[in-house]
């Protein structure tokens, strides 16, 4: 553990090529990690299954839901835990499809070295967010790297880096990250939900390992996804959180310009 940040692996029993293919590119950049089991689809409890309410994701998602997800979401979960009942002080969460680019360890140093401007920070995106740029942290660097507000959507959950502030408030029992009614990384970026200060870092220093196939597989026969009659409530439910989403992003955009 360096600077007081540990770094968990989330890895299936199940698939030990995809931990030697992650664990390459952290021993490359120094980077020491803990492997945090995660939670297999195939082999759910009783007690795990209750942990979905499949009607709310019904509802908020617009489609069925995958077990594989609930094992993904609460792999996430047991990654809180752990952080949280270890000494360290920031946690490093990886999924193991993720690719580490060489700007890592400079993006981690310079996170570390202001912890006072974020409570969770996302180190991938599958969407921009429209970042608004409020802290540069790798003047060495080319490109260079800046800690940066989101302004509308940003999914993606392969790589972030979180605080103990952070963990305590997703496993909260009220308003916290369980019961599951939507995707993993649908619900951990509602900075306003949470009360967090929730940011990304852009350019991001890690993506996705196009070739590494998901894990996460819909049942064959037929999409998932309602007709769109059955999907309104959906869509109201969209609408809603996008404005939350663009409110809190302005609010702490200001917050950052002026206190900065």
């Amino acid at each position: 553990m360096v600077n007081g940040l540990q770094t968990w692996v989330i890895n299936l029993d199940r698939a030990p090529e995809r931990l030697a293919r992650i664990a390459a590119q952290l021993q490359a950049l120094g980077l020491p990690y803990t492997r945090l089991p995660a939670v297999d689809a195939r082999a759910l409890t009783p007690g795990q299954h209750r942990s979905l309410d499949e009607a709310a994701y019904r509802r908020k998602h617009g489609m069925t839901p995958v077990l594989g997800e609930l094992g993904c979401y609460l792999s996430h979960v047991e990654a809180m835990r752990l952080f949280l009942a270890s000494d360290a002080a920031f946690a490093l969460i990886l999924e193991d499809d993720v690719l580490l680019h060489d700007s890592l360890p400079a993006v981690l140093q310079g996170l570390l070295a202001n912890p006072g401007r974020w409570d969770m920070v996302k180190l991938s995106a599958v969407h921009s967010g429209t970042p608004q740029r409020v802290l540069q942290l790798s003047p060495d660097l080319a490109p260079q790297h800046h800690l940066a507000v989101m302004l509308s959507r940003c999914t993606g959950s392969s790589a972030y880096l979180v605080n103990r502030r952070a963990a305590q408030a997703y496993l909260r029992e009220h308003q916290g990250l369980l019961p599951m009614q939507l995707p993993y990384d649908h619900v951990f970026d509602q900075g306003w939900r949470f009360g967090l200060k929730v940011r990304l870092v852009t350019p991001t220093p890690c993506g996705h390992d196009s070739e590494i196939a998901s894990t996460i597989v819909a049942p064959a026969g037929g999409s998932r996804k309602f007709k769109w009659t059955q999907r309104l409530p959906t869509y109201a439910y969209r609408l809603g959180n996008e404005a939350r989403r663009l409110a809190y992003g302005l609010t702490q955009t200001l917050r950052e310009k002026f206190s900065g």
